[in-house]
């Protein structure tokens, strides 16, 4: 199936890329004013693709993509499955000794071919018109639709350099999928400062209040019906679309995993932003990371998890300095990005108190996390242990869940300890002593004695 998928999307790109070379044919056999096929590049019609089973076939008639939408997406696969079509813009300008100006394009670190800009695409396109080219101007336009759901977007070019000199990009998501069929799921790195979690564990596994449970089912609830809300109730003009929520507690009380077992329970992905990776002391770099995140996530159904976002979101500077007025600018933008986001948006905090109170009202909900109580700490130490040890008749886990206030982390913690321990003596019996250190150990973390 893999394989046949692969056949298809390669046959119906090979016609594509035919149909590319014979619009650079044209488009350069009229400049230099040579005679050629076609008087213009609007003579070359696109392969039809009407019935093509292929998913390069089925993103062309899904988003009904124009002459001028096609030719971009061309231009922009064509450095990554067929190089050697764009060889054609090397050639040299004999008056200047020199590359053609009017023809854009650089040449990459390691890729040897010629990489296109958003002045390669109006050379193509606007075909010497300046009013065409003024019109094409919205194809780079951040509400185009291939810009919108990220799949194609244009660089930002250094400073004081035109708008068009940055390079067409074409994410590796939907190079990965046009090509094979598959779709593949962004990795974490610079340019992506976001992490995929899961968990094994399954909602039966959550340990939480009665109250915090009912609050978290909103968030399943609005994932699931929200779109009726918005569209066959007519709410949309009415209401935001997605769902902002604050999940506040001490470390360890479940925010992340509860955040994993949302996205498992309604089969979305989640992923964890790396603040330490979005902030940045440079003039707009943070904005510009934290979008790469957003424009990579709207329309995707995912869940943006911002672990720790007092660091980001905490009480806004006085303003006292250049640096107070962008660190403030920088959370506006970043407040502005998660109100308009159109998916779930969960944000962590230790600590309620910690974000500003102007953001507070911005959440659909607020999920408190506090240190379970007697009936959960019991649950944890119950479900903690693993099904092939046995604990020793000494040890009462009714007793130790009334004695120590601990959170569910920090059992897991003494659970992970008592357990290595028992494998260190060969023996799958777990120790009051071995867990009682493993208490001791805990409490030492946070300067605390037993």
């Amino acid at each position: 199936m893999v394989k046949n998928e692969s056949n298809l999307n390669a046959n119906a790109l090979s016609k594509e890329m035919d149909w590319l070379a014979e619009v650079l044919d044209c488009r350069f056999q009229n400049y230099f004013k040579n005679d050629g096929k076609f008087d213009s590049i609007r003579d070359i019609k696109p392969p039809p693709f009407k019935r093509h089973k292929s998913k390069f076939a089925e993103f062309i008639r899904n988003y009904d993509l124009s002459f001028n939408e096609r030719l971009l997406v061309a231009m922009a696969l064509a450095p990554h499955i067929k190089p050697e079509l764009l060889d054609v813009f090397f050639i040299q300008n004999s008056t200047f000794n020199r590359g053609f100006s009017e023809f854009g394009g650089v040449k990459g670190l390691n890729h040897g071919g010629f990489l296109p800009t958003g002045e390669t695409v109006m050379f193509i396109l606007a075909e010497n018109k300046l009013s065409a080219r003024f019109l094409l101007h919205d194809l780079f336009d951040g509400g185009h639709i291939l810009s919108k759901l990220g799949i194609i977007t244009i660089e930002s070019p250094n400073s004081g350099e035109p708008f068009l000199s940055g390079k067409i990009v074409i994410s590796r998501e939907y190079v990965e999928f046009l090509t094979t069929g598959k779709s593949r799921k962004p990795n974490f790195s610079k340019d992506f400062p976001a992490k995929l979690i899961d968990t094994e564990l399954e909602w039966e596994d959550l340990v939480l209040p009665k109250k915090s449970l009912e609050q978290i089912e909103e968030i399943q609830t609005w994932i699931k019906h929200g779109e009726t809300l918005l569209d066959d109730w007519g709410l949309r003009k009415k209401i935001r679309p997605g769902m902002r929520a604050l999940f506040h507690g001490p470390p360890g009380t479940g925010k992340t995993m509860t955040s994993c077992l949302l996205g498992k329970l309604t089969e979305r992905d989640v992923y964890r932003i790396d603040l330490s990776m979005v902030i940045s002391k440079y003039i707009g770099e943070t904005e510009e990371n934290l979008g790469k995140v957003f424009n990579q996530a709207e329309n995707k159904n995912w869940i943006l998890f911002f672990d720790e976002a007092d660091a980001l979101f905490g009480s806004r500077i006085q303003t006292e300095s250049s640096n107070d007025m962008f660190a403030n600018q920088q959370v506006s933008y970043l407040l502005q990005r998660i109100e308009d986001f159109n998916g779930v948006v969960i944000l962590s905090s230790n600590m309620k108190s910690n974000i500003d109170k102007a953001f507070i009202r911005r959440f659909e909900t607020m999920v408190h996390f506090g240190t379970p109580g007697y009936t959960e700490r019991l649950r944890l130490w119950q479900n903690g242990f693993s099904a092939e040890t046995v604990l020793e008749d000494s040890i009462s886990l009714e007793e130790l869940a009334k004695k120590y206030e601990l959170t569910g982390g920090v059992i897991m913690n003494i659970v992970r300890f008592a357990s290595l321990m028992a494998l260190k003596r060969d023996s799958n019996v777990i120790k009051l002593v071995d867990l009682i250190l493993g208490i001791k150990r805990e409490f030492l973390k946070e300067g605390k004695t037993l």
